[in-house]
Order: C-alpha cells, then sequence, then structure tokens
C-alpha cells in the first residue's frame, strides 16, 4: 500500500511519546490519529508504561492462583464457546491455549495490509496493557519486541462476525507469535515461514499459557483497526470535501452569502457552523472600515457581483448543511471509536482486587473431576459476585464499533452524492456557463465526459456498499454466540467507501481547477489560488483530450495524503480545522 503521508496531527499526551520516536501504550489514551500512525510511520516504535507493566503483573497473579489452588474458571481450565463446561486437566491447559489458537485461525483470503496489521497488533497490545487479561507480562514484552522488529503475522481479511471478539484475526496473529504460520519478513519484504522470520530478527516466539490464548484473541481489535484507518481518512475527507466545495462554487460563479454567520448559528449545528465558517475565510475575508462591513473578495467573484441570479442550487448553497451533518457524524464515530481503542474487551476479566491480595480462601471450589464440578456449578455461579476476580461478561462483542462503522460509512457517502450532483453542474454548459465538459473543441474534445462516468459509477457503488451491515446476524458456536455484529464487514466496506470518496472529490477538484482555468485571467482567491498551484504543479490545465487515469491518481493522492488541506490550514482558524 502507498505511504499515506503524515495526514494526522498528533494528538498524543507529550509523556506518552518520545523523542526516540516511541509511542507509549497504557491502555487509557490511545488516539485515532495515534494508531493511525503506528500503522504507516515505518520508524514508530512501541512501548508499555510502567504502570501497564504493574497492572499487567498483578493481574497474572490472580490466574497463577487459580490454576495454584485447582480452581475452576473458564477461559484458564475448561473447554471454550460450547465446550465451556469442559474441564481441562492442569496438565493439558498451554495445549488447550495452544489449540484454540490454532483452531481458531481459520481466515480466508488477502492478507491485511502491513500497516492494518501492524494497527491490529499494536491495538491489542494497548487492550493487554489494561491489565484486565490475566496475561503474563512476558508474553506482552514478546509482542512488543515483535512489533519493533518489524515481524508482523499475516493475517486473511475475511473470517471474522465480530461476535466473540475478532476471533479469527487475532487467532492469526496470534498464531506467527507462537512461530506458525507466516509472517513479514522486514528484510525481505516477503511473507515467509513465521518460525524462521522471529528467529531471523532475535525475537522469541511466545510460549501460551493457562488463560492467554484466550487473552490474545478475544476482542473488537480487527474491527477497530480497520475503522480507525477509515476514520482518520475520514477526518481529512470532511476538510477537504469543503475546499472541493469552494473551489467549484468559484467556478460556477456562485455566491458566498448564503454562508452568512446569522443563518447557521440560528440552526444552532456545530457541524454546519463549522463548515459554513470555513467556506467564508475561502471565499472572501470581511473587515470593518468607518464602522462598515468590506468584504474582500475574488475576481471570479466580482465578476458577477451585481448579476441576476438570486439563488445558487442546493448543491452550492446547502454546502454547510450537507458537509455539515457528516463533520458530525465524522466526530460522534471518532469519541465512540476511542472510547473502544482503550476499552477491555476481553472475557473473562481478571479484576485486581485493591489489596493486592488473590482471590479470598473462601472463594476457593476444589474439583477432581467433572461430576464435581456439574454438582457445584449453581453454588459457583450464584457466589456474590463482588467476591469474584475473573468475571465472564461480553465485552467482547462488536456492536459498537460495528454500529459506529455503518454509521460513518452512511455519513461519508453523502459527500460523494453532492460531488458528484457538482461535477454533474460543472460539465453541463448548460448549467455552468462554462465549455461543454469542461473543454475548448468540443467534439473534437470530449474533456471530462468520461470522468463523470467514473464519478457516477463510485457513487452509485457508494449507495449500496452504505447498506448497513450491523443490521445483519446469525448464530454461531452451537447458539452459543447466537448474537453478532458483523462489524468486521462494516469496517471493509467503510474503508471501500472512504476510498470512492476521494477518488469522486479528486475529479471534482480536477472540474473545478479546469472551470478556473476557462474563467482565466479572472482569479479566486489568495487561498483557493494556492490549491490551485497544488493541483496544476501535479497535472496541467487540460487544453485537449489525453490519458486522463494517471492524473485522477494523482489528484486522489493529494487528497488521501492531506496536502490539499495542509496547504491552506493555517489561514483557516484553529477552531475550524
Amino acid at each position: 500500500m502507498q505511504q499515506e503521508g503524515n495526514l494526522c496531527e498528533t494528538t498524543t499526551p507529550p509523556n506518552l511519546l518520545h523523542s526516540d520516536h516511541t509511542l507509549y501504550l497504557d491502555g487509557e489514551s490511545l488516539t485515532c490519529e495515534d494508531l493511525y500512525r503506528i500503522g504507516y510511520e515505518p520508524h514508530l516504535k512501541i512501548a508499555l508504561t510502567q504502570q501497564a507493566k504493574d497492572r499487567i503483573t498483578e493481574a497474572r497473579k490472580i490466574v497463577d492462583n487459580i490454576i495454584h489452588t485447582n480452581q475452576v474458571k473458564y477461559g484458564i481450565n475448561t473447554g471454550f464457546g460450547h465446550f465451556a463446561t469442559t474441564v481441562i486437566a492442569k496438565e493439558d491447559i498451554e495445549d488447550l491455549q495452544k489449540n484454540l489458537i490454532r483452531s481458531h485461525a481459520a481466515g480466508v483470503g488477502d492478507y491485511l495490509p502491513l500497516e492494518r496489521a501492524k494497527m491490529l497488533l499494536a491495538l491489542r497490545i494497548n487492550v493487554l496493557a489494561k491489565g484486565f487479561s490475566g496475561i503474563r507480562l512476558e508474553t506482552v514484552e514478546r509482542l512488543v519486541k515483535a512489533f519493533n522488529a518489524g515481524c508482523i503475522s499475516a493475517v486473511p481479511c475475511k473470517g471474522s462476525v465480530g461476535a466473540s471478539g475478532d476471533l479469527a484475526p487475532l487467532a492469526h496473529m496470534a498464531l506467527g507469535m507462537m512461530g506458525e504460520g507466516m509472517m513479514y519478513n522486514p528484510s525481505t519484504k516477503t511473507y515467509e515461514d513465521a518460525a524462521k522470520v522471529l528467529k531471523e530478527h532475535g525475537v522469541q516466539p511466545i510460549e501460551v499459557h493457562a488463560k492467554e490464548g484466550l487473552a490474545l484473541i478475544n476482542g473488537t481489535q480487527f474491527i477497530c483497526a480497520l475503522g480507525t484507518d477509515a476514520l482518520v481518512r475520514s477526518i481529512n475527507l470532511v476538510r477537504i470535501a469543503d475546499v472541493v466545495g469552494a473551489m467549484t462554487l468559484e467556478a460556477l460563479r456562485g455566491s458566498f452569502k448564503a454562508f452568512d454567520a446569522r443563518i447557521h448559528k440560528a440552526r444552532r449545528h456545530t457541524g454546519q457552523q463549522k463548515v459554513a465558517g470555513r467556506m467564508r475565510h475561502m471565499l472572501f475575508t470581511e473587515k470593518v472600515e468607518s464602522e462598515k462591513k468590506v468584504f474582500e473578495i475574488s475576481e471570479i467573484s466580482a465578476s458577477h457581483w451585481n448579476c441576476s441570479r438570486v439563488q445558487d442550487a442546493y448543491t452550492l448553497r446547502c454546502i454547510p448543511q450537507v458537509h455539515g451533518v457528516v463533520n458530525d457524524t465524522v466526530e460522534f464515530c471518532r469519541g465512540v471509536m476511542e472510547n473502544e481503542l482503550n476499552a477491555a474487551t476481553d472475557n473473562p476479566m481478571v479484576f485486581i482486587d485493591p489489596n493486592g491480595s488473590n482471590v479470598p480462601n473462601s472463594r476457593h471450589i476444589h474439583f477432581e473431576d467433572n461430576e464435581d464440578f456439574h454438582s457445584h456449578l449453581h453454588h459457583y455461579t450464584t457466589a456474590d459476585e463482588n467476591d469474584e476476580q475473573i468475571v465472564s461478561g461480553g465485552n467482547f462483542h462488536g456492536e459498537y464499533p460495528a454500529k459506529i462503522m455503518d454509521y460513518l460509512g452512511i455519513g461519508i457517502t453523502e459527500l460523494a452524492n453532492i460531488s458528484e450532483r457538482r461535477i454533474a453542474r460543472l460539465i453541463d454548459g448548460n448549467l455552468s456557463g462554462l465549455p461543454a465538459f469542461l473543454v475548448k473543441e468540443g467534439g473534437l474534445n470530449s474533456g471530462f465526459m468520461i470522468a463523470h462516468c467514473t464519478a457516477s459509477a463510485l457513487t452509485s457503488e457508494n449507495k449500496v456498499l452504505a447498506h448497513p451491515s450491523s443490521n445483519d446476524t446469525l448464530s454461531t458456536s452451537a447458539a452459543k454466540e447466537d448474537h453478532v455484529s458483523m462489524g468486521p464487514f462494516a469496517s471493509m466496506k467503510c474503508l471501500d467507501i472512504v476510498k470512492n470518496v476521494e477518488y469522486v472529490l479528486a475529479i471534482e477538484l480536477m472540474c473545478a481547477c479546469q472551470g478556473i482555468d476557462l474563467l482565466r485571467p479572472l482569479k479566486t482567491t489568495p487561498i483557493l489560488e494556492k490549491v490551485y498551484e497544488l493541483v496544476r504543479s501535479e497535472v496541467p490545465t487540460y487544453e485537449k483530450d489525453r490519458f486522463l487515469s494517471p492524473d485522477i491518481e494523482k489528484i486522489c493522492h493529494l487528497i488521501r495524503t492531506g496536502k490539499v488541506w495542509q496547504v491552506i490550514k493555517d489561514d483557516i482558524p484553529t477552531e475550524m480545522h
């Protein structure tokens, strides 16, 4: 995958990002931008904070006590799912955990791109850093060492329903760390035998002890790794969509009066007001001279200041209302996602006693065979749960990230919907007042005719992809897991939607710049001229028909890497970023 560049600004607390390019994970402070950087910045390393190490160590003492006192606890010395009531002998516990990982590594399809596989591993480490999983510190530190060495397990994209966490993808992640399956070799940049790769880079394979197999694979980290990628790119898109919309408004000689702050304040929505503010700053400068408001406007605006047009079409006039709700959608999804990035999603969960003591002696129950287990099962499950330090629940369920991925996909889809309609207006000479399809000598040249068809195809595809995945469910694991989130597919769909929107906005930006070329020598505002110059530094004015696909890819790269926003962001007040 192509490197995305410095797409996001650093929001990491200063004490967690060190000058040696090490990001410290504490299970509490990871942001979407941090996780994105972990995936896409090759030289960024990770480490555990001391507090995280202490929590992991204390939680492990509780698990060890369970084993030493022959207690029966789900996930430690029982089978899993349908086999939850099958007690496993002490000498078989390590095989139990290994078998869990091997059997659950049943994914299919293409491997995750390396960047997202890195995000998956780092995110699982961050969850383990919370200290609710009962894993050994040694195991987590080996995961950290493998990450920093660039040894990343091969993880197939398909096979998770987001129910008891993302079991299959996380099992593949753990399998490679055990020295089995395939792993990315940073020396050869190919996937090779995991044992060979680990040995070559001086990393010991993990040895899964009691509870550790389950601790490695129970959680929503596949949904969240892919979802974070989509979310950070969406944060970038909502800003750039405004820039592109402003360029189109100038090319179509539209009015900025609909962005009057009073209009948007009256409707109260944060996103709408933010978008309107951005539009105002891009389209004119407002000053007060002799107690009167004076607008410094572009040459293009001045050329049609007294025209007879009363109102623009909705795709121009309603940019704040449409883009605004997408802004608010993205911010809502970011809040839920960042909570999930730092959430304990394991099962069962290990709770450290405030006094640091082991499980009270009164709660020790000894079993020698399955019959004893079943005879005491009622007593065990109905005891005062406040006495329990290992408790089964359902935090692994992926419904939260599944829903926000569907919601984000629906929201971002609207940016393409309105962008495609603006493209249609730009290329239609009857609506734009510009040469048809934005090219001279029409007929001999077709101009942007089929570029619009591409935008239409992508927009229509998004309308199908935006159908919610999380509305679906089915039953798995012999009806033990009888409701699932379908969150992984929601994340994958959302990424496809985001990619399509990037292309549609790229096509609109190319059309808008071509429209401005056709209005020369008139210029747009100084801010938007910066955007125009950036585009023209990559692709020249369209004088006659040429191979267009490479141009679209170049402008899409400017959008995807955030350069379209970076070139003007210092001209926009920080509160409108």
